[in-house]
């Protein structure tokens, strides 16, 4: 004869209710020592499948996202990186930057965590329901160039313009060519005040015409990109040079600036001892 529970783990696997089965002998035994209402009790069991649901859905959006990592505003070390204004940083958190489809730029020199802050703001809007996508610039281009020979460009760029937060890294790094340039200013030109951009460029704006290897062109984008933005300069030393610092493998900033008087010193004592 078949059980009651056997009866309930049928129905709970015809309607795919996997999380509700896999935790249903704790929440039976939890109910019988406290004895909630029934209300209470039925709340409990579909919450368990809803968040099961929402932790999948969370997963499968990160993974869409092609997130290189994921790292949170905790891990970041705002201690190290003094001229970053903490304030800004919450203010972003609360998303209203996605909701006004304004852009984040993240500039300053490589290793400061540019693209940790990039990640981490992305990986929020995931958390509330946005989706997100992640390119360094250089791929980026270079797919929708391809894409462009291949006479798809339209359908690939759409890739790049349906999520809420598109995420641009490492813009600068290598120069565009012509159709590299042109390409993305119709990318961001596509999602202007339609979606978010949250870029990372170790290039100050000024420097951005050699990028695009026109001025002109760079200006366009940069009015495109500024009009609704928030500009972070991030002014300090690099996270990887703090590790290897660390570690001793180079020196300390005091003792590289010690090394060249005491080099200076042994050089004068060699000249003295000279006949």
């Amino acid at each position: 004869m078949t059980t009651a529970i056997e009866q309930l783990r049928t129905t709970l696997a015809a309607l795919s209710l996997t999380a509700i089965d896999a935790r249903l002998e704790g929440l039976l035994e939890n109910a019988a020592k406290k004895e909630p209402s029934y209300g209470d009790f039925l709340l409990e069991v579909m919450n368990t499948e809803a968040d099961a649901r929402r932790q999948r859905y969370l997963k499968a959006r990160l993974q869409l996202a092609h997130l290189p990592y994921v790292k949170t505003f905790d891990q970041f070390d705002f201690s190290f990186q003094p001229s970053i204004d903490e304030r800004q940083i919450r203010e972003l958190r609360t998303l209203r930057f996605v909701h006004e489809a304004s852009n984040v730029i993240l500039l300053g020199p490589p290793g400061v965590g540019k693209t940790h802050l990039a990640v981490s703001l992305a990986e929020t809007a995931i958390q509330s329901g946005n989706g997100a996508y992640f390119m360094t610039a250089h791929d980026l281009v270079t797919d929708l160039g391809r894409a462009y020979r291949e006479g798809r460009l339209d359908r690939r760029m759409r890739v790049y313009i349906a999520p809420k937060v598109l995420i641009i890294d490492e813009m600068g790094y290598l120069p565009l060519d012509d159709l590299g340039a042109t390409i993305f200013f119709q990318l961001v030109s596509a999602r202007y005040e339609r979606g978010s951009i949250i870029l990372t460029s170790n290039k100050s704006y000024g420097e951005w015409g050699s990028i695009f290897g026109d001025p002109i062109i760079a200006t366009a984008i940069l009015d495109r990109l500024l009009h609704h933005s928030t500009t972070i300069n991030i002014r300090g030393e690099s996270y990887r040079l703090k590790e290897r610092r660390k570690a001793g493998l180079i020196p300390l900033p005091e003792q590289q600036q010690e090394q060249p008087a005491v080099m200076a010193h042994r050089s004068r004592n060699k000249r003295e001892q000279l006949p």
